[in-house]
């Protein structure tokens, strides 16, 4: 399974192994009997282990096999059939359909032109119950996973109705393709010649309890033709060769992200960099750059905290790369120069900085800030208890100051001072604990196991005198997870009910007012409840049940509901 191994990880070279296999199969039939048969075995066991990526470069190795003369086209064309009659099935999640649809779908640039020469009104019979699926598809999911709000300059495409556009013109434009290698055309007197292996009839595997299939995707993309001035024109965002390209560019991040000189080279090598504007959209980063920062305001803010500093994008491009990058925005501190020694509250922003950096406890900060002068208060008010701006001006002033110098000195005060911080680092350490456990339970089983199988044929009562105590060990654990999982269960149900709690508010005050509900502020602290979903959704996928019984009625606030209906949809 070599060349399969290889197929995967270089998948712009598949043409070049399925080639391989096809003369060696017109030179040994019995070999591409045994070789199909083994694809087939590794296809159906990379299902049910649930390694659908793996199953992908499967199927399409074995569609173009087609092309190569080991397989028969009317075979691949009845697996095909099987694979898009999942989408008939009933009480199944619809990731399980979109699965066996992408697999079809994205198989056709290579073999779809030899398909439908062979199986025309078959292939027409496929396609129409793949459009009839599409159309009645749920595509709840889709707003939680657009990066902007806004779809100008460029739409995010869910990625199947972007596949299914790009299939619809390759079939239009009669399955001419110019991107994907196909060395077995050079071969073509020899391979014709050979005789095909008809595929086994294929059965998907049924879906289980603990089937996990892909989740579902927005396409990113940030440049058109439109943006090469020239050279190569880049492919049109529905023409199948961009579909090609970034898959295998993506395949080439994927397995070389680590290293990010290899990354580089392996990109720079590209087969195909010649046919597009590849070193054209490298170099172009300023203007990519530019682009990011410019569409911040429609930006998902989770994706604005990996722009947040100018060092970090510094560290990833090579200081060759270093004139192309934008300047460095510089934070302009209210109380840093001379000239600011006459501003109200000056003297307690000096003191407040020295208290961060000696990591001063929360009651002194506080202590600190009550000097601050209150522009709000009239000269005979005794109480002071009017909201004073400027206190807080002064405090995130000086912590965000600190914070733009080194992240490292201010953070044990963003840790303590700041909620969201707060969240995470409490999320995580749950969800380590939890871990932890359950890996001491997993071992105290596999060690009960191994005691078993060791005195299977011993009669020793010392080794039921071990059991004994290993299995009350195990009881105890078993316990303790249980005891944990509930914990943690209820943390996530008190972080959901504070969300819902200020989100609601800010929902019957903007009602009450007649305000808009878009505020930056909502903007931020619904895209933020939707992070929560998105970074702990296997472990909240657990809680899914609990939450729906009792947070996320339908009783709730539409606006609120829809982030957690939105997340249902993921493995709907």
């Amino acid at each position: 399974m070599g060349s399969q191994i290889s197929a995967r990880l270089l998948p712009e070279k598949l043409t070049i192994y399925t080639t391989l296999v096809g003369l060696l199969n017109a030179r040994n039939y019995n070999f591409g009997g045994e070789f199909v048969e083994a694809m087939i075995r590794q296809l159906k066991e990379s299902l049910k282990a649930n390694n659908y990526n793996e199953a992908v470069y499967l199927v399409r190795f074995l569609s173009d096999l087609v092309n190569c003369h080991v397989i028969a086209a009317p075979s691949m064309v009845a697996m095909f059939e099987n694979f898009v009659s999942v989408t008939q099935e009933e009480d199944v999640p619809q990731v399980r359909r979109d699965w066996y649809v992408y697999a079809f779908l994205s198989s056709l640039p290579w073999v779809g032109k030899e398909l439908y020469e062979k199986k025309d009104a078959e292939m027409d019979r496929i396609f129409a119950n793949t459009e009839s699926y599409l159309k009645r598809r749920q595509k709840t999911h889709v707003p939680m996973l657009q990066v902007w709000t806004a779809d100008k300059p460029h739409p995010q495409e869910e990625y199947l109705d972007c596949l299914w556009a790009q299939i619809q013109k390759l079939k239009k434009d009669r399955w001419q393709e110019r991107h994907i290698l196909r060395p077995y055309l050079a071969f073509d007197s020899i391979l014709c010649e050979a005789l095909q292996h008809n595929l086994p009839p294929f059965t998907p595997p049924p879906h289980t309890e603990d089937s996990v299939y892909p989740m579902p995707r927005v396409i990113f993309r940030m440049f058109d033709y439109t943006d090469d001035p020239e050279g190569p024109v880049m492919p049109g965002s529905h023409s199948v060769e961009r579909f090609v390209i970034e898959e295998n560019l993506h395949c080439i991040i994927k397995s070389h992200w680590k290293e990010r000189k290899t990354c580089a080279a392996q990109l720079v090598s590209y087969p195909g960099k010649n046919k597009i504007p590849l070193n054209y959209h490298i170099v172009e980063l300023a203007q990519a750059t530019e682009m990011l920062y410019m569409r911040l305001d429609t930006m998902n803010t989770t994706c604005v905290d990996r722009l947040s500093y100018h060092q970090r994008i510094l560290d990833i491009v090579p200081p060759t790369f270093s004139t192309l990058c934008p300047a460095n925005p510089t934070c302009i501190y209210k109380y840093g120069d001379e000239s600011s020694n006459s501003l109200p509250g000056h003297s307690v922003a000096l003191c407040l900085a020295v208290a961060f950096k000696s990591k001063a406890t929360n009651d002194e900060i506080f202590s600190i800030l009550k000097d601050v002068p209150n522009p709000n208060q009239d000269d005979d008010d005794d109480e002071g208890f009017s909201f004073n701006p400027l206190k807080i001006e002064v405090f995130v002033q000086t912590l965000l100051h600190l914070a733009a110098k080194s992240f490292s000195h201010s953070f044990s005060a963003l840790a303590k001072l700041f909620v969201w911080e707060i969240l995470h680092s409490t999320i995580r350490k749950m969800n380590k604990h939890v871990l932890k456990i359950q890996k001491e339970l997993e071992e105290a089983k596999e060690k009960l196991a191994r005691q078993h199988k060791r005195r299977s044929d011993d009669d020793d009562r010392s080794s039921d005198r071990k059991d004994g105590a290993l299995e009350e060990q195990i009881e105890r654990l078993q316990e303790k997870v249980e005891s944990a999982q509930s914990e943690q269960k209820n943390l996530f149900l008190v972080i959901f009910q504070r969300f819902i709690m200020i989100l609601t508010e800010h929902l019957v005050r903007c009602e009450t007012d007649g305000t808009s509900v878009l505020t930056p502020w909502y903007k931020n602290c619904i895209e933020r409840l939707q992070q929560i979903f998105l970074q702990h959704h296997q472990i909240i996928q657990q809680y899914m049940v609990t939450l729906e019984n009792l947070l996320f009625t339908a009783e709730l606030d539409p606006h609120i509901l829809a982030v957690f209906q939105q997340f249902c949809a993921l493995q709907a």
